[in-house]
C-alpha cells in the first residue's frame, strides 16, 4: 500500500470503551522488551532507544490505545517502564489497557495464577510502573479456570475503589463473558484471534458485537506463530489481495480483522519503526466484497485449533 500521505490511526475509525473513545487501530506492547525477532541486532541501549522511539511514533501516528501488562518484561526492560519513559506525562486521550492474573518471577518463569486476593497487588504494580493513580482498563486474563467470578469480582471491587476505570476479560469463552457481565460492566474481550484460526472465537466475536463489547484480538498477524511472530508461508489468497492493494500480507490480515466488526480493535505490536507505519496504514485498506469473500472462505477452511 503506497501513498505520499502518512496514514494515521483514525483511518480505522473509532470505538468507545465505556466512556473512553479510542481509534480502532491501537498498539500492543508485548514485543517491546523482547530481543531477537522484535529488534534488529544492536546494543541494549540502542534497543531501548528504538523501543521508546516506536512508542512515541505510534502516538504521533494517532494511536491512543496501548495494550500492556506488568508481566511483559525481559532481563533488560519492561513494557510498562518503556511506556512510562516514552509517554509520561500522558496525553488526556491516551488509553492504556493492562491485564492481570498471570505473574512471573524475576527470572521470567511464570508463577501459579494469582488468587483473587493477589490481584490488588498486581494492579498496584501496574500503577507504579506506569506512574498513574488509576488504570484506564484492566483485563482479567483467565488461565484455564472454569469460573472467573471470584477473580472478576475482586477487580470489580477495585473499580469501585477508584483504582480501575473499566474492566475487561481475556482468554475466555462465551460463558465467562456472561458470568462477568452479571457482576460488573465489561468493555472488552481480548482473545487470540486471526485469519485462518477459526473456532469458538468466531461466535464470541459476534456475541461481543451484539452486547456492545469490544473484541480485541491478539496474534492477529502472527496467528499460529504466537509470540514468535508470523513465520509460516503465507497463503496465496492473502498474497493475491496484498498484491491488489500494493500492501503486505500483514496489512491484509489487519484489514480483514478490522472488517470483522465495528467493535473489533486491532493491537498489532512491533519494535520495528517501518512495520509500525505499515500496521497503522492497514487501517485505511478497504477490502472489496470479492476479496472479503475469498478471505472468509480461507478462514472457514482452516482446521480448528
Amino acid at each position: 500500500m503506497t501513498s505520499d500521505k502518512t496514514i494515521t490511526a483514525d483511518a480505522a475509525g473509532t470505538w468507545t470503551l465505556g466512556d473512553l473513545t479510542v481509534n480502532r487501530m491501537g498498539f500492543g506492547a508485548m514485543r517491546l522488551p523482547q530481543q531477537g525477532t522484535a529488534f534488529a541486532a544492536g546494543s541494549a541501549s540502542g534497543d531501548r532507544e528504538r523501543a521508546i522511539a516506536v512508542l512515541r511514533n505510534a502516538v504521533e501516528l494517532g494511536v491512543n490505545h496501548i495494550d500492556t501488562a506488568a508481566f511483559y518484561f525481559s532481563a533488560l526492560r519492561s513494557a510498562n517502564e518503556l511506556i512510562n519513559s516514552a509517554l509520561a506525562p500522558y496525553a488526556d486521550d491516551l488509553v492504556i489497557t493492562t491485564k492481570v492474573g498471570p505473574g512471573r518471577d524475576p527470572s521470567g518463569g511464570f508463577l501459579p495464577p494469582a488468587t483473587p486476593g493477589q490481584l490488588r497487588g498486581q494492579v498496584e504494580e501496574n500503577l507504579r510502573q506506569l506512574g498513574r493513580d488509576h488504570l484506564d482498563v484492566v483485563n482479567y486474563r483467565n488461565q484455564g479456570a472454569d469460573s472467573i467470578a471470584e477473580h472478576f469480582g475482586a477487580l470489580a471491587d477495585l473499580r469501585e475503589a477508584g483504582l480501575i476505570r473499566h474492566l475487561g476479560i481475556s482468554n475466555v469463552q462465551a460463558r465467562h463473558l456472561t458470568e462477568a457481565l452479571a457482576i460488573a460492566p465489561v468493555v472488552c474481550v481480548q482473545n487470540k484471534y486471526a485469519l485462518g484460526l477459526p473456532g469458538q472465537d468466531d461466535a464470541l466475536l459476534d456475541l461481543c458485537g451484539d452486547k456492545g463489547v469490544a473484541f480485541v484480538p491478539f496474534f492477529a498477524i502472527a496467528g499460529a506463530g504466537r509470540e514468535s511472530g508470523a513465520g509460516a508461508a503465507e497463503s496465496e489468497e492473502v498474497l493475491a489481495v496484498a498484491r491488489a492493494h500494493r500492501a503486505t500480507a500483514a496489512q491484509i490480515r489487519i484489514a480483514w480483522t478490522l472488517r470483522r466488526g465495528p467493535h473489533v480493535l486491532a493491537i498489532p505490536g512491533t519494535g520495528n519503526p517501518d512495520h509500525l507505519v505499515e500496521n497503522v496504514a492497514a487501517g485505511a485498506i478497504r477490502l472489496t466484497d470479492d476479496e472479503w469473500a475469498a478471505l472468509n472462505a480461507l478462514h472457514r477452511a482452516a482446521p480448528e485449533v
